[in-house]
């Protein structure tokens, strides 16, 4: 049961524009559309496709960590990555499988295949944008299991993009495309309501502090 009365009692330590902001923010963003991230190596560029997710309204971004292992715990909680929700997986198979579970088709992005443009694609159903690296590109199982491939037109001598430009560019096309489509692409009002509080929480200095004296109140 969502508790109402700590969220109240919590956003009356946020200033009004803050509270506000959140409350914006929140209008715009979607589950509908999701990335996730296969082994990149560069925390850089980790880090930057999940600024392009916070920006264009992603509320979940996906990170497969097979090869390099778990490299994110010292920044998750910078810049960005606060307002994001990251879900973390040891293999591409456990990724793909939850994805699938929670009704995502799986759209891989790729030069290289016969895949559709960016300005064709549609989306019809809860998608979920797998981004590989720049030099090996993405897996053979995500390659095989996609239910779709995805690519940015290109015209110069360059085949490819940088992973965190790549993602920029469809993130910001697709977000716009949903946005004017009839999908019901919006965060549910439970949902919302959770991020409110989990947003508040993380603003909050010494919220802990706060929360108990709100529960012996």
């Amino acid at each position: 049961m969502f508790d109402h009365d700590l969220l109240t009692y919590l956003e009356g330590y946020l200033t009004k524009e803050r509270k506000q902001r959140f409350l914006e923010v929140l209008q715009n963003r979607t589950k509908f559309l999701t990335v996730a991230i296969e082994d990149v190596f560069q925390l850089h560029n980790t880090s930057a496709v999940i600024r392009s997710c916070d920006a264009f309204g992603l509320q979940e971004v996906h990170v497969i960590e097979d090869r390099f292992g778990q490299r994110l715990d010292k920044n998750i909680a910078m810049g960005a990555e606060q307002w994001v929700d990251v879900s973390r997986y040891q293999t591409t198979t456990q990724c793909i499988g939850r994805l699938k579970d929670m009704g995502y088709q799986i759209i891989a992005t790729t030069p290289h295949n016969d895949s559709q443009f960016l300005a064709d694609f549609k989306m019809n159903t809860k998608t979920a944008l797998f981004f590989g690296t720049e030099k090996e590109g993405l897996s053979d199982e995500v390659m095989q299991r996609a239910d779709g491939y995805l690519k940015i037109p290109m015209v110069g001598f360059s085949e490819s993009l940088n992973i965190s430009v790549s993602a920029a560019i469809i993130i910001q096309q697709l977000t716009q495309k949903l946005r004017e489509s009839d999908a019901d692409w919006e965060l549910l009002e439970e949902e919302i309501l959770e991020k409110r509080l989990d947003w508040t929480k993380k603003t909050i200095k010494d919220v802990e502090g706060i929360i108990d004296r709100y529960h012996t109140k």
